[in-house]
């Protein structure tokens, strides 16, 4: 079974088709997402990508915000007014004629980086902050820590969102990278935390010894997991 992968994010679109062990087949394609971003504009960009890919038979997407039953609830960077109550799962169904399953993009993610020791956590660092907890391998109820307060008034994605690096620059931004990594660390007690997005590459200074980079492509690559049958019925039990 050939699963097309699809990655949304708040810079740009990514697509692969995996193998039924999550390999690559091709490497992956990429466009910036489109401004506006409502589901009229990412859908058509979507089609795009798959045309420039192989055949597949089903098709897995992370998306960045909270979805429930493949219905996006909120959507930050793309604009959640747009996007609540939109079935992106049926939606994508019906484009490509194929089964589709939908989840939180930090979480799809996470179930191609996690080895299902212990409590793991992914943050991942783009245009805002993602966030996924497993214990021994299950996924726990999504927690939105980006729209969490971490300083003064300000968020995780006020804090060290894509926006602050830039204003900041990169030493400050590590800086406060490095501070919310022990913030989280005092909040869940972690075994090992994963650090994906692309800004993830800015990092240059030493992390903790159970701080890892993790590669992006894993928001690709983690989407066969979604066709894991076990995988998907702890989802949604």
């Amino acid at each position: 079974m050939k699963t097309l992968a699809i990655d949304i994010g708040g810079t740009g679109l990514k697509a692969s088709v995996l193998d039924d062990k999550g390999n690559m087949l091709v490497p992956h394609v990429r466009v910036p997402t489109p401004h506006p971003s409502r589901p009229k504009d990412i859908m058509p960009a979507l089609a795009g990508l798959a045309k420039q890919l192989p055949e597949f038979d089903r098709i897995s997407a992370g998306f960045p915000g909270v979805v429930r039953g493949g219905t996006i609830i909120t959507a930050p960077h793309l604009g959640t007014d747009d996007w609540k109550n939109f079935n992106l799962q049926e939606e994508l169904a019906k484009q490509f004629g194929k089964p589709a399953r939908v989840e939180n993009d930090a979480e799809v993610q996470g179930l191609g980086i996690i080895t299902g020791r212990g409590l793991e956590v992914v943050l991942t660092l783009g245009t805002g902050i993602g966030s996924a907890i497993f214990d021994d391998g299950r996924m726990t109820p999504h927690l939105e820590l980006a729209h969490h307060p971490i300083h003064k008034s300000g968020t995780y994605d006020d804090y060290i969102g894509d926006a602050t690096r830039k204003a900041l620059g990169k030493k400050k931004w590590t800086k406060r990278v490095l501070k919310t990594i022990d913030i989280v660390n005092a909040l869940l007690n972690y075994d090992t935390l994963y650090l994906g997005g692309g800004n993830s590459n800015n990092l240059t200074e030493k992390l903790p010894p159970n701080v890892k980079i993790a590669s992006n492509e894993k928001g690709i690559t983690g989407g066969v997991r979604l066709w894991d049958d076990q995988i998907w019925q702890e989802i949604h039990t």
